[in-house]
């Protein structure tokens, strides 16, 4: 049963949960009127921020007994994967509030939680946008993902003890030019843990043996150990255990035309595996 607000969406099982909680932050790809009627790029070209299709690779999640959270808006409009206030100046028509974040280098490379560029540095905006306009947006869509989100971990942890969210994303198949690994082909996965800090190593090894045993590539924290999300809620100590997931688009849509593969299908089917094994893991293990 999916509820939520016109933000974002949560999709729930109908029965008794386990201790995972699934979040899908960047496939939103409902894109405000206003947003496109101020950007100097075509509707294709926004969409290169987007996390194409990962809801729909996770969709059992509620089937299988954990909830999932899906941002409905793109990443490119508001960046729930980012502090609340990582804003540039230069993008404004005023001055910022003096509790904004305006030199952190997600900023200073456009891709602060209101992003100055698309993915591959194209500038998004024709012109400023109104102070106003972005904390709007951080309040009527960024603050209510992040309430929501914190309430399912913490309905999970009280219940089970511990808590695991996996925080589920995309990635272009060969580095871009802003990117740590220009040129370079990637792995089918990526799974961050911000290098050992956001999750015991049971969760890692879970679904990385799951993946190697589908025959994927897997690599672990590069280029990509996690963002906001999973430095910001991982807390072992706390029973609360945070992974990203990256997954190469390669495998299951043009990344050209944003199109889907067939094997989207089958990838989606695979997860289950993934989700089966993330709900076999117990407390001893993630204490270890």
């Amino acid at each position: 049963m999916a509820i939520g607000t016109i933000g974002h969406l949560i999709d729930r099982p109908t029965g008794a949960g386990g201790a995972v909680v699934f979040a899908s932050p960047h496939s939103g790809r409902h894109y405000p009127a206003a947003f496109l009627a101020a950007s100097r790029l075509d509707p294709l070209a926004l969409r290169r921020s987007e996390d194409c299709f990962v809801d729909e690779l996770f969709a059992a999640a509620a089937e299988m007994g954990a909830p999932m959270i899906r941002a409905q808006f793109p990443r490119a409009y508001v960046d729930v994967n980012r502090e609340p206030y990582e804003l540039d100046p230069a993008m404004f028509d005023g001055p910022l509030p003096a509790y904004c974040n305006t030199r952190s280098p997600r900023v200073q490379a456009g891709l602060g939680t209101i992003a100055r560029i698309v993915a591959t540095g194209s500038d998004i905006y024709a012109g400023k946008l109104s102070v106003a306009e972005g904390l709007d947006r951080i309040e009527r869509l960024y603050k209510p993902y992040h309430r929501d989100l914190g309430r399912l971990i913490d309905a999970c942890r009280h219940a089970h003890g511990h808590a695991v969210l996996i925080d589920c994303h995309s990635m272009p198949s060969i580095g871009g030019p802003l990117d740590y690994d220009p040129g370079r082909r990637r792995a089918d996965f990526i799974l961050g843990d911000a290098h050992g800090a956001a999750c015991a190593p049971a969760v890692v090894d879970a679904v990385a043996g799951a993946l190697r045993g589908l025959g994927y590539r897997v690599t672990h924290n590069a280029p990509y150990a996690g963002g906001f999300t999973t430095t910001h809620y991982g807390r072992p100590a706390d029973g609360v255990h945070v992974l990203q997931i990256e997954i190469n688009r390669d495998l299951y849509m043009d990344e050209r035309h944003y199109a889907r593969k067939p094997a989207l299908a089958r990838i989606a089917g695979e997860m289950r595996l993934v989700m089966t094994r993330l709900n076999a893991l117990e407390a001893r293990k993630l204490a270890a």
